[in-house]
């Protein structure tokens, strides 16, 4: 089977499991994990932060990262698509009595102005005061595209007279800093907690860390620690989050040029492939998923008309190929 459903579908490749079989460990509650404490250096410094916490799930990343700089009772505003809000089961509010509200924006695309509009204050009793903003990117729902820079920086800027904190969904920022040639470091200075997968495109199996200041990362080991994220001899997730970081972030480039290929073949115009995403609109989703899945090929329906592919690590030309064979008939008929 060719696997296009998502870039979580990756297996470790034989050098990353080497990496694991390998790794030194150590009782993380304890703080004594020598690849954790690394990789978790590691990526604060990518970040241009402090401290950062290696959590199992983007979405414990993200739920602690907002809890951080939200109170319960106050809001979190975001795009109506985003990952946080569509995806994460209502843990914002099931777990923590955060609230969240939304906008609708092009695609998932920062728009500041129309967020920074829907701000409501602190101080005023008659409303549920904005504590934070979050920014997903690459915005999933909107298609792997990425974010604005100018539109980031000016959300940023605004939010330190504000008073309103910034996080960001980085579960696909390394394809976004591949996509756009901006430093990493300049994304997380966005931003003042972040959340950042690696077992998306970079190919780890387990793993995501939030970064943010000591302070901040200090209570977010409660956290964890409540949630029952605390884990042990992690390094040996650790490691193959570092040997990710070491031989997958370069190539990334490659699934992007794989994706633009499989556009151009099915039709898809280029120019909306930021990415490794490619988005099939205005399809019988069910029954073009079935039928590929006949012919071998796994996709993801997004919604009854949509359709989603994404080139990964696992998907190499031969199979781009094939896709873009078996997909393209498909749509023909």
């Amino acid at each position: 089977m060719i696997d296009l459903r998502s870039d979580t579908v990756t297996r470790p490749t034989p050098g990353m499991r080497a990496a694991m079989a390998d790794a030194e460990v150590g009782d993380d509650v304890y703080g004594e994990d020598p690849q954790v404490n690394a990789l978790e250096e590691r990526v604060a410094a990518l970040f241009g932060h402090e401290a950062a916490l290696f959590v199992p799930s983007g979405t414990m990343g993200n739920q602690i990262g907002m809890r951080l700089v939200c109170q319960p009772g106050q809001e979190v505003l975001g795009d109506a698509d985003a990952h946080v809000v569509t995806y994460e089961m209502g843990a914002a509010a099931a777990v923590f009595g955060l609230s969240t509200r939304t906008v609708v924006g092009p695609g998932g695309l920062l728009d500041a102005d129309q967020l920074i509009a829907q701000v409501r204050p602190k101080g005023d009793w008659h409303l549920t005061a904005t504590a934070a903003v979050a920014v997903e990117n690459t915005h999933n729902r909107g298609g792997g595209r990425v974010q604005p820079l100018a539109e980031l920086e000016e959300l940023f800027a605004w939010s330190r007279d504000a008073d309103v904190a910034v996080h960001l969904d980085g579960a696909r920022i390394w394809n976004a800093h591949i996509a756009s040639g901006v430093s990493l470091e300049t994304y997380g200075r966005l931003a003042d907690t972040a959340s950042v997968c690696l077992s998306k495109g970079l190919g780890a199996p387990v793993g995501s860390v939030l970064v943010s200041s000591s302070a901040r990362i200090g209570e977010a080991r409660l956290w964890r620690k409540r949630l029952g994220g605390g884990m042990r001899q992690a390094g040996v997730l650790a490691a193959a989050c570092s040997y990710a970081l070491d031989h997958h972030l370069e190539r990334l480039a490659d699934d992007h040029a794989r994706a633009r290929t499989l556009a151009d073949r099915l039709g898809v115009d280029p120019a909306t492939v930021h990415t490794n995403m490619v988005v099939l609109d205005d399809v019988d989703a069910p029954a073009l998923a079935a039928a590929a899945k006949a012919e071998g090929v796994l996709v993801s329906q997004v919604s009854p008309r949509r359709v989603r592919v994404l080139t990964h690590l696992d998907v190499d030309d031969a199979a781009v190929d094939r896709a873009a064979a078996v997909l393209g008939a498909l749509l023909r008929r």
